[in-house]
This record gives structure tokens, sequence and C-alpha cells, in this order.
């Protein structure tokens, strides 16, 4: 997993921009951590996070939630316990954009914060 990914800019698509083809998106999903997303029916990224307790989980999903208001791309979050779901795309192009790596890199790098512990 590369840090440079999440430190990346969050650029909105220009109008010109297409969706990222399976040959454009696949070097990203490499640098994501491949435990927790993978890319489904080329359109979309998505990605569970574990958790030790209910506790974490919503903690995190409150990071994400700051995160995606502070760079204004929001991701579809589904909170349980243990564990967070999270869908990534571009809605401008209805597919994906570099953006939805960035922010999967940086969804990344908050939850080592919450690592879940070894049993």
């Amino acid at each position: 997993m590369s840090e440079s990914l999440a430190d990346e800019p969050c650029e909105s698509p220009s109008e010109e921009d297409d969706p990222l083809t399976e040959d454009e998106y696949a070097p990203l999903l490499d640098r994501l951590d491949d435990e927790v997303w993978s890319v489904v029916d080329g359109q979309r990224l998505e990605g569970t996070y574990p958790f030790d307790d209910f506790r974490d989980a919503l903690e995190f999903t409150y990071e994400v939630g700051e995160l995606a208001e502070d760079v204004w791309h929001h991701p579809d979050v589904h909170l349980s316990w243990g564990e967070v779901g999270v869908e990534l795309w571009t809605h401008e192009i209805d597919g994906l954009h570099r953006t939805d790596f960035v922010m999967a890199a940086r969804m990344d790098r908050l939850h080592r914060g919450y690592a879940p512990s070894e049993e």
C-alpha cells in the first residue's frame, strides 16, 4: 500500500472525464488494502473494514463522514456491529474516478488506528 495515493488531492471530475477502465483502475486498486477493497461490476469500489466492537465502528464512520465533508466526496457507508461497509463511485460520471481511490486510501489510513485485535 502506498501512502502517496492518500496524499493526492480529491479532485472532482470534469465534464470531459470518462469512468476509469479496468486497465486504468487496476494499478490504483493495487495501492489499496487488498483485504478491504474490490471493484464491483467495473463501476463501484466496495470495501468492508473489521472492528472489535460497535463503538470503534461508529467512531470510524464519523471520521469517514468528516473526511467526506472536507473533500466533498461522499461514500455510501453501512454501519453494523464489528464492521463498516463502504461503497464509492463518482456519480457525475456514473463510474470510477481517481478520486474514489484517493478517498479509499485515506480511509485505509484512518482505519489503521482501529486495527482489530488478534485472537
